[in-house]
């Protein structure tokens, strides 16, 4: 029987240096007949992307509609292609276990976006929601043209139903509503990720109450409300509207300005693998749900998101896989309660996640 990593294993894992996956020794019987486990060649300073690539491919209902994208046609290739063709080259390979490299995928990346196009390391939520706000605006257009041209892919008139459809919305669920105290019209703002802030020896679910407070606009920061034509003041409450796979991000990194610099916020918050969330958002059609942790991006250092490591956490069926870059381990799942953070508040090196990805039981 396979031996899983121990939690004392999981901090080491960074510091390692074989250029092979570690799945390779593991029996290919222990693997689901239609599952693929493969490690990622870091290209230069790319375990940021490496980090959020796992963590995405490992969200299976996101995989599945990615992979369903790459079976219409297309003419040009485009960021959302090159993720469909990687997660195809995944998918498709013979051996269940191994180490790609995502050339195609970071080519493209670094060809859309300047940010990307050096040998630097880069902040892991920047790179995701730089991801799925290219996504969002990919599939958002795609569906303009099509509408214009009076069918959606496949020859059908209407898909919204369509199950395979890779959404534009699919991450999307969370509302920013100010309401200025004059008038009291509103304004709501989508997000595709939620960010939140942390406190020391605390967890996700009271991070996320926190994050849903009332906030009063007043001096300085007042609102311009577009209805009186003029700065008033206003109530902003961040609502939590559910959505099937919320992205959350852990604020671990504080600005330091007059040292132009991040220090790292390596507060213990826990974050268990069932969340039970309420939504705040007013929605009574579906007031709560129960989601189950599926992927956790942990900064490994003590500085700031573009210094440090990347490395990846994610459940695969029945048990868990940590990736780090090419290397890749079976662990135990109390081995996550590792990156939960610290309980002390002097700044040193740490492994805490960062980027916590939920999936609905529903």
């Amino acid at each position: 029987m396979e031996k899983l990593m121990t939690v004392s294993k999981f901090t080491s894992i960074c510091t390692m240096g074989a250029n092979a996956s570690a799945l390779e020794k593991v029996g290919p019987e222990q693997f689901p007949v239609s599952e693929h486990s493969f490690g990622l060649v870091n290209l230069g300073n790319t375990c940021y992307c490496n980090s959020v690539l796992q963590a995405l491919y490992f969200c299976r209902p996101f995989r599945e509609k990615v992979l369903a994208y790459k079976s219409q046609p297309r003419k040009k290739e485009i960021l959302l292609t090159c993720l469909a063709d990687f997660f195809h080259s995944i998918a498709t390979q013979k051996k269940k276990v191994g180490v790609i490299p995502p050339k195609k995928f970071i080519t493209r990346l670094q060809k859309e976006n300047e940010l990307f196009d050096n040998c630097m390391r880069q902040d892991a939520h920047e790179f995701l929601n730089y991801l799925l706000n290219a996504i969002a605006d990919i599939l958002q257009e795609e569906r303009k043209q099509e509408k214009q041209n009076g069918r959606l892919p496949n020859g059908n008139i209407n898909n919204e139903n369509n199950d395979s459809t890779l959404d534009p919305t699919f991450f999307s669920g969370n509302i920013s509503e100010t309401r200025c105290l004059i008038c009291e019209t509103s304004k709501d703002e989508d997000f595709l990720d939620l960010s939140v802030n942390v406190e020391q020896n605390t967890s996700i679910t009271h991070c996320l109450r926190v994050f849903s407070n009332t906030e009063t606009l007043c001096s300085e920061y007042k609102y311009y409300c577009e209805e009186c034509h003029s700065k008033q003041e206003a109530h902003k409450q961040m609502k939590v509207k559910l959505s099937m796979i919320p992205a959350l991000n852990l604020k671990k990194f504080k600005s330091m300005d007059q040292l132009h610099r991040y220090t790292k916020l390596s507060y213990k918050v826990v974050f268990p693998l069932k969340l039970h969330l309420f939504n705040t958002s007013g929605d009574t059609t579906n007031p709560d749900r129960t989601y189950n942790l599926v992927a956790v991006v942990v900064h490994c250092g003590s500085i700031g998101p573009n210094r440090g490591h990347y490395i990846a956490t994610v459940k695969s069926h029945d048990f868990w896989l940590l990736f780090d870059d090419d290397i890749a381990e079976k662990i135990d799942a109390q081995a996550i309660e590792e990156v939960y953070g610290l309980t002390s508040d002097i700044s040193k090196n740490s492994e805490s996640g960062y980027i916590l990805i939920y999936q609905s039981r529903d």
